[in-house]
């Protein structure tokens, strides 16, 4: 521990510094739900058949989730600093393109783009923040202020979209973009630190193990992506899953044997990141799910229009918002596999109560938003622990690539569980019309919620398998072993 806090990096203006990473996280959390409303415009002014314009979401998720390792990489190699303002700016461009656009296949490789630059900068400002405040209450507290931007962005997306779809057109969803992160790329040499860096030859980079894993990841992303339109059995989904794999294999198999790997394997002995890379993907598989659920419920089963289901969010955002500072605060108090299981705990409750609760004919008030409150809460407070946990003795030079493994089982459970979701929501409603299809609807989310309920349940069971305590030594805070070498992951 005191080795790892001896080579802290410190900031030029620690208030500020915090504010623009924040407001990257806000960025990248607003443009991840901010152009859901406006599909059908974007479809109806570019051209796109029915069938292709779910590309205009998934393109971004397929980059964004196969460069997550390069970017998280490149952040430790290539400096921390560096990499977030080049990223920023390539946001910027790629936003702009993105809303100039004038046809399907330019929109859709400003929205790849838009997803390389996510990818890179979300590695680059977590580590940013794990490297600059103290393990601990200092970094606690930073990563729930990180946290709140990006909860409070995910429900700030769904009503911007809204409203500006409604008001100034599709483009300006991603037009909206352009300034903010041109500004923060501009900010960040002033308020940002230098690393200082030796002088690395070629030998340092692993271009074979960057090949493999993000190849891997990206035929991995695309075929969870074309999974539910190709079907998941079908012998295309297969293949491209089984060459996944065998790339996955294939980049083992390099990190083992060369002198500077991409993702040093020890790291994979730390706990807590072992126990993080298994929680984001839960996470976003049932907690990422509901933004999701709880739209189709207000416009599809209710009718709500985009700004109305937008509204709808606003109370959650500000309860998520509350968790990342509870979770952060409870982390140092109690430790983060209490505090994990304690926000997983909230989200069973949440998600099974809005299961329960909700109907064709009820109320937003009454049936929706007590569940939806309780999950909210979960959800923040679980964001925040489960980051705390990934940068746990991790060594500063590693933190980009720690933050980019966990980074990139996130963005696989979002596929997964949204994948499921939609299968349960969607089943038994063809050829239905009218109250006959609200009522399928309704009862499907039912089901999805359970299912997600399911997948919480299941981060509680990781968190209390995968994670033991460290007792605190000088008031140093709760924290989590290594696994010993010989020792395969379990709770003994």
């Amino acid at each position: 521990m005191q080795e790892q806090n001896a080579v802290v990096q410190s900031l030029k203006r620690p208030g500020m510094a915090m504010a623009l990473l924040a407001c990257s996280q806000l960025i990248i959390a607003v443009d991840y739900n901010i152009v859901y409303v406006a599909l059908p415009s974007i479809g109806h002014s570019l051209g796109f058949s029915a069938q292709n314009l779910q590309w205009v979401v998934s393109a971004y998720a397929l980059t964004f989730g196969g460069f997550l390792l390069l970017g998280g990489r490149a952040a430790d190699l290539l400096g921390r600093r560096r990499m977030f303002t080049l990223a920023l700016a390539l946001y910027a461009l790629s936003s702009l393109l993105g809303g100039l656009a004038q046809a399907p296949a330019f929109l859709l490789a400003a929205r790849a783009l838009q997803g390389i630059a996510g990818a890179f900068l979300f590695p680059a400002t977590l580590s940013i923040i794990n490297t600059s405040f103290q393990e601990g209450r200092e970094r606690n507290q930073a990563l729930a202020i990180w946290g709140a931007a990006g909860g409070s962005g995910l429900a700030m997306g769904s009503l911007l979209g809204g409203l500006l779809t409604s008001t100034l057109g599709w483009e300006w969803t991603f037009l909206v973009n352009v300034p903010f992160a041109a500004l923060a790329a501009i900010a960040a040499p002033f308020f940002l630190t230098q690393e200082k860096r030796e002088k690395q030859s070629l030998h340092h980079y692993d271009l074979p193990g960057a090949l493999t894993s993000t190849a891997g990841a990206l035929l991995f992303v695309y075929a969870l992506v074309e999974g539910p339109e190709k079907g998941w059995a079908s012998a295309y989904t297969l293949i491209c899953i089984l060459i996944a794999l065998l790339l996955f294999a294939g980049f083992v198999f390099i990190e083992s044997r060369t002198q500077a790997p991409l993702m040093p394997l020890p790291l994979l002995k730390k706990r807590g990141l072992v126990a993080s890379i298994i929680l984001t993907a839960l996470f976003m598989a049932s907690f990422g799910g509901q933004t999701f659920l709880l739209t189709v419920w207000f416009q599809q089963v209710h009718g709500y229009s985009a700004i109305q289901a937008g509204l709808g969010f606003l109370p959650l955002a500000l309860v998520n918002a509350l968790g990342t500072n509870v979770g952060g605060r409870l982390t140092t108090k109690a430790g983060v596999k209490w505090t994990l299981m304690i926000g997983m705990a909230l989200g069973v409750v949440g998600f099974v109560l809005l299961a329960y609760c909700i109907s064709p004919t009820g109320s937003y008030v009454t049936d929706v938003l007590p569940g939806a409150i309780i999950a909210a809460l979960g959800q923040g407070i679980t964001w925040t622990a489960m980051w705390i946990a990934a940068a746990m003795d991790v060594p500063p030079q590693e933190q980009g690539i720690a933050s980019g493994i966990a980074s990139t089982s996130q963005q696989v459970g979002s596929a997964i569980g949204l994948a499921l979701i939609v299968a349960i929501v969607n089943e038994g409603t063809n050829n239905l019309a009218g109250s006959a299809l609200a009522k399928a609807v309704n009862y499907g989310l039912q089901h999805a919620f359970y299912l997600t309920a399911g997948l919480a349940l299941l981060g509680i069971l990781t968190a209390l398998v995968v994670l033991r305590l460290r007792r605190p030594e000088h008031g140093e805070p709760l924290t989590v072993n290594e696994i010993p070498p010989a020792e395969v992951v379990s709770g003994s």
